[in-house]
């Protein structure tokens, strides 16, 4: 299953100020959970989600291990008694209006669809746990690890790539995994297709479109009809270069540095490799 997670930030309510960081922080979100392990100083964040720990979705599942976990229940988190929580659009906004109603401060973050959103995803958690320069060091690595991937050569370049997910879900360049895939020097067929976000693609229509290469997720534990669309052998026979099966959740649903995993995984695939210099 998908998560629609991965995140840029717009705080909803006052945080402490850059003068007093917060010194007990939540965060109940997959996505602000990696973003604030990342950026917090020693004891700052008290608690992360459950998910975090959860290898399938989570870049950074043995890092949370080291964390209480809550479950986004607005009666758990205000008996830790923290100064700040930090959620996601999409968490639980009943959770949201009663903790603001306890009085108890929250930011809340919006889904990243861009890599440039995670250099914003970086700087606003520093802003918010009063640790700008720390952000900043992981902004800059971040801007380095690409610039590096961007400049290998590759075997092949701007190859006609469809990504397909359970149930037949694809996405488009306006998403994160979308801005992975052009940086990772392939060309998404999404919008040749009309799609520029996430759409329902038909295995008919994508076999008519013929792309040269077919990036799937990776399957869970058991099986899901969901999932078998996936596994149809009109796929390898569609693609000359080949079904890649193995995109992890874990790999691209946040908007955190971890992302340039999978833009190097997928780079890769087209023979990406340092120039050797004659």
């Amino acid at each position: 299953m998908l998560i629609l997670v991965g995140l840029v930030a717009t705080p909803v309510a006052p945080a402490a100020t850059a003068a007093e960081p917060p010194q007990r922080v939540v965060s109940m979100n997959l996505c602000t959970d990696q973003l604030a392990m990342l950026v917090a100083g020693p004891d700052q964040l008290i608690s992360v989600s459950a998910l975090a720990q959860d290898p399938a979705n989570s870049a950074m599942a043995d890092v949370a291990g080291q964390y209480p976990v809550n479950h986004g229940r607005a009666e758990e988190i205000h008996l830790l008694e923290p100064d700040l929580v930090i959620a996601g659009r999409f968490s639980a906004g009943t959770t949201v209006s009663m903790l603001r109603r306890l009085d108890i401060p929250v930011v809340v973050f919006d889904p990243a669809t861009s890599l440039a959103d995670v250099r914003r995803n970086l700087r606003r958690m520093g802003e918010v746990l009063g640790r700008p320069e720390r952000a900043d060091q992981h902004i800059e690595a971040f801007d380095r690890r690409l610039a590096a991937i961007r400049a290998l050569e590759r075997d092949e370049t701007d190859t006609d790539t469809a990504l397909y997910f359970p149930n037949g879900y694809t996405r488009g360049d306006d998403t994160l995994i979308g801005d992975i895939v052009e940086a990772a020097g392939l060309r998404n067929m999404a919008a040749e297709m009309g799609i520029e976000n996430g759409a329902y693609l038909p295995l008919e229509r994508l076999v008519l479109a013929t792309p040269d290469r077919v990036i799937t997720a990776s399957r869970g534990p058991g099986y899901s009809r969901s999932q078998a669309v996936m596994q149809h052998p009109v796929l390898d026979e569609i693609a000359r270069f080949g079904v890649h099966r193995g995109l992890g959740n874990a790999e691209w649903v946040c908007g955190t540095p971890h992302v340039l995993d999978a833009v190097a995984r997928i780079a890769a695939l087209s023979g990406a490799r340092a120039a050797v210099v004659e």
